[in-house]
């Protein structure tokens, strides 16, 4: 996934526009970068495993007739940086194709690189041997390719430039004598660009003639690893405990005695089942049609849908095209932690209902340094209550959807939060007891933020090393989560009953991908979920899926003894996201994991 752009036919200095048009690519990710530019009747190729910025600033391709380039978010193939380069052929390519390897088995070309995006390239150069028009390629795409396609593919050979994308996510409009092209639309409005439109039919613009091979520079420095493989089986995993306990469990629903602040009566039923409001009561599905009116429009997308890729916002995209008849655009903020495999189920969602994807990605570096830092002090003094500053630096999706909502003018957002993944437990373990008022997953207000900090913060003072470069970054994302003014939005829940084997079943018709270490269809696209469940049931014998199959019994959903088969295989450990994780970090898997079996349990 990256941000592509280009400016095509300039006969003056494009340095500004470059410049701009590179800056709002790396929005979408920086981990690398490339450009293509004709100079000397020839096409150089320049790699870079920084941001596209600094890659401009070293080449200064400002006088060149012909620049295309790209910032990257990487996925898959760390060494195969784009553009990638084959049998004449250059192709830049933003999205995920999910079934490379089998579109390799159909083609007579062979693989010789690990990413997906090689086998764009090598669909065109194959189309083009055989002596096939270039309109072919967009059908042969089409035909094999699964997942998005939003990609420029140079032919230096026929001095073509063919831009093509199957979900929207491309754009194209004109400035001086040149042509512009932009993985969103606001970049080229913003550079003065004229006649913009949408790319969902390849187009193709005169590019030089050249007959010369591309020359490549190179520039590899990263010694980090971005994209750590998901593991096999492997004989750590044995490092990892799961004791199958005793614990009191409460008489109707499942949750143990470990669950803070709870309470069990003469019947041995649980405080949390007594003060129950049933919360998958959706109103009339024609009040959420009535309020989306005033939002409609003839033309273009009308409402952007936060998509992290898992179960209930993919399904969400699937209710607001099929069901409320609405043209969204998606949004998504990749800030370290969301997987590959979530990023390919947005690919397919995407690509399958024509969707254009916005990216938002953070720096995932320095995210990720944060990250460990966390998760270094919170092992010198575990603390329960303080395990969900791993996940804090995820709230800025909030801070982002602000500026899709400025750049695209879509002020409607439609959110598919599962109304019954609420977890007193995370912050109960740092004393607050639960409010079983808040009808909300995320509980807002300044009363409960300031009370919710202060006791955060006497935790904190228990390892000084909470207190590093992160804090704000901590601390800002809480407060465009659970402070900054929201208007303009709507939860599709609120108006459709969430029901799982309805979910479950509809993604299955997109081949939805499931996890290969878990029975579970629920955050298998956020890679910092096992690891934290395992911290939580390791010292407390519980986890997020104790708490939301015991609401799935209060609405009726499940019986206890349902409930009580499911979380026994949930709350196994999940060794291979454990491991991508703890890798993702930085961070030794048998040091980590030894020194949180060594933590006393509460049972």
């Amino acid at each position: 996934m990256c941000g592509i752009f280009g400016i095509i036919g300039a006969k003056t200095t494009v340095s500004r526009e470059i410049k701009a048009l590179g800056s709002f690519a790396e929005q979408r990710g920086r981990d690398s970068s490339g450009l293509i530019v004709h100079s000397d009747s020839s096409y150089r190729v320049y790699r870079a495993d920084t941001g596209v910025q600094r890659l401009i600033s070293q080449v200064r391709p400002h006088r060149s007739e012909c620049v295309i380039g790209h910032s990257r978010l990487i996925t898959n193939g760390l060494a195969d940086n784009q553009p990638i380069i084959r049998d004449g052929v250059a192709a830049l390519h933003n999205g995920i194709v999910v079934n490379d390897d089998l579109v390799w088995s159909q083609l007579t070309k062979r693989r010789t690189m690990t990413t997906d995006t090689e086998v764009i390239a090598a669909i065109a150069a194959e189309q083009i041997d055989v002596g096939l028009s270039l309109d072919t390629i967009q059908a042969r795409i089409n035909e094999l390719c699964q997942g998005v396609v939003a990609c420029a593919i140079l032919i230096p050979r026929l001095g073509k430039l063919m831009l093509y994308s199957n979900n929207g996510s491309l754009y194209v409009g004109q400035k001086y004598d040149a042509s512009c092209f932009s993985s969103e639309r606001f970049p080229l409005s913003e550079i003065g660009c004229t006649g913009i439109q949408q790319v969902k039919q390849s187009i193709f613009l005169d590019v030089p003639i050249s007959v010369t091979n591309f020359t490549v520079d190179e520039t590899n420095t990263r010694s980090v690893n971005l994209i750590p493989p998901l593991p096999k089986a492997s004989h750590e995993a044995a490092l990892l405990r799961h004791v199958e306990h005793d614990l009191r469990r409460c008489k109707r629903c499942i949750l143990p005695e470990t669950m803070p602040f709870i309470e069990f009566d003469e019947t041995g039923v649980c405080n949390y089942c007594r003060s129950y409001r049933l919360r998958n009561q959706p109103k009339p599905f024609h009040e959420l049609l009535a309020l989306v009116q005033p939002y409609r429009r003839n033309k273009g997308a009308e409402c952007i849908v936060p998509l992290s890729g898992g179960r209930d916002s993919c399904f969400s995209l699937h209710l607001v095209i099929e069901h409320l008849g609405m043209q969204p655009v998606t949004y998504t903020y990749d800030w370290g932690m969301v997987t590959d495999l979530a990023r390919r189920n947005i690919s397919r969602m995407c690509s399958r209902l024509g969707i254009e994807n916005i990216i938002i990605a953070a720096d995932i570096e320095k995210k990720r340094r944060y990250i460990a830092m966390n998760l270094k002090a919170w092992l010198k003094s575990p603390n329960l209550g303080m395990i969900s500053i791993l996940t804090a630096g995820d709230k800025h999706f909030f801070r982002h959807l602000r500026t899709v909502q400025r750049q695209t003018e879509i002020t409607l957002n439609l959110w598919g939060v599962n109304p019954l993944e609420v977890t007193h437990f995370k912050a109960g373990f740092l004393g607050i007891p639960p409010d079983f008022a808040e009808t909300r997953v995320y509980s807002s207000g300044l009363a409960k933020q300031v009370r919710y900090q202060f006791r955060r913060s006497r935790a904190m003072s228990q390892s000084p090393g909470y207190f590093n470069r992160s804090l704000w970054d901590t601390l800002s994302g809480e407060y465009y989560r659970s402070f900054a003014p929201k208007k303009d939005y709507f939860h599709v829940f609120d108006y459709w009953k969430w029901d799982e084997a309805e979910i479950d079943a509809t993604l299955h018709q997109y081949d939805w991908e499931l996890a290969p270490d878990t029975t579970s269809t629920w955050r298998i696209g956020d890679g910092t979920a096992a690891f934290y469940n395992y911290l939580y049931y390791s010292v407390a014998g519980l986890t997020e899926h104790d708490t939301f199959r015991s609401n799935q019994i209060r609405e009726g959903d499940l019986s206890r003894g349902e409930a009580l088969e499911l979380v026994k295989a949930e709350n196994r450990p999940r060794y291979q996201n454990i491991k991508w994780y703890l890798d993702a970090l930085g961070l030794d898997f048998e040091e980590v994991i030894s020194t949180v079996n060594r933590i006393p349990s509460l049972y």
